[in-house]
């Protein structure tokens, strides 16, 4: 351990490597610790390497309170997380000499451990989001690749597409890591649900529109980033990377000749220089070049993986969130109906009864308490008797005392009808039974009304012959929400690569056939609650239950 003598030197022992900079951690007062390892953190930010122990006491707010600050400055020391010197500079005479004054600051380890909890904390406390706007800046990012990727070597600016890739990458970065970690703060959102039930509800609608919004988002955005995915690869996205490539191995390789573009050149313009340098400096400037194309390699791969599907047993990473993201409105939902069932049904039994234990505490006399006890218990009177006013009289003029045997009390009085018959119940007609025929019909009109706008928005849609998507026209709010769910259920079936797709909605009632329409553009769509953009497309939308109906009456 460092241990110092009594001239200020320091001496460092051979157990350096066993200081354990985490260990102010699990110290009795580790906030403290951490609040002093803060103010070199600041200082450092500052560019102020060493720190006086008034120094970091006029930054902790408490000047003149010295002794604990050295105190926790020294332990520091101890575990490695501070380094102190002898403070020379105040040296006035050879008592001061003699006297210990240190100077502090951060040791590597310590400076690695702050690094740590940094990252530590900001994961732990990171609340991702769904991002729509990055959705869109990454559509916009392809399109300016699918621009570039068709023009002619001579055209191409390289800084241009190298800024490109990285913007490109840099968003895709954020909205994975943010989406996966939305995901994962909706699970404990999900998880302490009963922390504040009242907060939760008033949440989740919030919550579960934020949600839909986003999938709505996604299911639009991500067929027009797939579609622009694939035209990029088929022009040759290689070549892109390529340039890129040239440009980072270009820095990481030093002595490269301006221009340089490849080994070759570098050997070839390097004519009066050494052979052997400039060869190794070929070499390098090629092996970086190739590292630096697998990493663009990859970060594409992971961009096309993440909104293209390989085949139906690798689903994209799109699809997936988007499954996710589904189920996990299904959970909320599920969520708020127990949170709700528990409130107006059931209740807790440990809590009642603390409740009454309460109750008890507080009752003022012994005759408060057997109130309270039997319209809690309800064991006395008997149910099944009936108390005669004569015997309330009684009660009331000979009140017996609460330890009083059953046998010596005062007797209950009961009807001579029970006593004869057995039954006290009182003869006559039964309630009548509740007519529900009103709330009944209504019910039916209801669905009644909900079929017929839902077969209204089928027919709406519903097409003779293939059309464009700007050809629908304006849709209404019902016709809206069913084609969202028809073209959902195309999108989804729809495998990588291909321009056309054939299939039938999960319940069975419509038909769609999807065709991409190349170079059409972007389309508008009128709706109620707004415009629909997309790519253009020949849709035909067939109402299998109109056709059902027709086979019907023709047999």
């Amino acid at each position: 351990m460092t241990t110092r003598k009594p001239t200020g030197e320091i001496t460092v022992g051979a157990d350096v490597a066993s200081r354990q900079p985490f260990a102010h951690l699990s110290a009795p007062n580790a906030s403290f610790y951490r609040d002093v390892l803060m103010t070199f953190a600041r200082a450092r930010d500052r560019f102020i390497v060493h720190m006086r122990p008034e120094d970091v006491s006029a930054d902790l707010g408490r000047p003149g309170d010295g002794e604990p600050v050295v105190a926790a400055l020294e332990k520091l020391v101890d575990w490695g997380n501070l380094r102190s010197d002898p403070d020379t500079g105040r040296v006035t005479s050879v008592e001061d000499f003699h006297r210990a004054r240190y100077l502090y600051q951060l040791t590597t380890a310590g400076q690695a451990a702050e690094e740590a909890i940094a990252v530590y904390e900001e994961a732990i406390g990171r609340r991702g989001v769904l991002q729509s706007v990055a959705l869109e800046d990454i559509a916009a990012q392809l399109r300016a690749l699918a621009e570039l990727v068709t023009a002619d070597e001579a055209r191409l600016d390289p800084a241009k597409v190298h800024l490109l890739l990285l913007a490109l990458a840099e968003r895709f970065t954020g909205l994975a890591d943010n989406a996966q970690a939305f995901m994962a703060s909706l699970r404990r959102v999900i998880d302490f649900a009963d922390g504040d039930v009242v907060a939760f509800v008033a949440y989740k609608q919030r919550l579960i529109d934020y949600i839909n919004r986003f999938i709505a988002d996604l299911a639009n955005r991500g067929a027009e980033i797939a579609t622009l995915l694939g035209q990029i690869e088929a022009a040759g996205v290689d070549r892109l990377l390529t340039i890129a490539a040239r440009r980072e191995a270009a820095d990481a390789v030093p002595g490269l000749p301006a221009g340089s573009e490849a080994g070759t050149d570098i050997v070839a313009t390097s004519a009066g220089a050494d052979t052997s340098a400039a060869a190794d400096t070929a070499a390098a400037y090629d092996t970086a070049i190739r590292m630096a194309v697998d990493a663009w390699r990859n970060r594409w791969r992971g961009l096309r993986d993440w909104f293209l599907s390989a085949d139906s047993r690798h689903p994209s990473q799109a699809r997936l969130l988007r499954g996710a993201a589904i189920t996990a409105i299904t959970q909320l939902i599920d969520t708020v109906a127990a949170l709700n069932e528990r409130r107006s049904g059931r209740s807790d039994r440990s809590a009642d009864f603390r409740a009454l234990a309460r109750w008890f505490a507080q009752a003022p006399d012994d005759a408060g308490a057997h109130r309270l006890w039997r319209a809690a218990f309800g064991l006395t009177p008997a149910r099944h008797l009936t108390v005669t006013q004569e015997t309330v009289a009684a009660w009331q003029e000979h009140e017996p005392a609460p330890s009083t045997p059953w046998r010596q009390a005062p007797p209950v009085r009961i009807s001579p009808q029970l006593r004869k018959t057995g039954s006290y119940e009182r003869r006559g007609q039964p309630n009548r039974v509740a007519d529900r025929a009103e709330q009944r019909r209504f019910l039916a009109e209801q669905a009644a009304q909900e079929a017929e706008q839902v077969a209204a928005a089928r027919e709406r849609l519903a097409t003779v012959r293939p059309v464009l998507l700007s050809e629908l026209g304006v849709l209404d709010r019902q016709a809206f929400r069913l084609f969202l769910g028809v073209l959902s259920d195309a999108l989804s079936a729809r495998l990588p690569g291909d321009s056309e797709v054939n299939t039938t909605t999960s319940d069975g009632t419509m038909e769609i056939r999807l065709s991409l329409v190349p170079d059409g553009g972007v389309v508008r769509i009128e709706t109620a609650d707004g415009v629909l953009h997309g790519p253009q497309h020949f849709v035909e939308i067939i109402d299998l239950t109109a056709v059902r109906r027709r086979v019907e009456v023709a047999v």
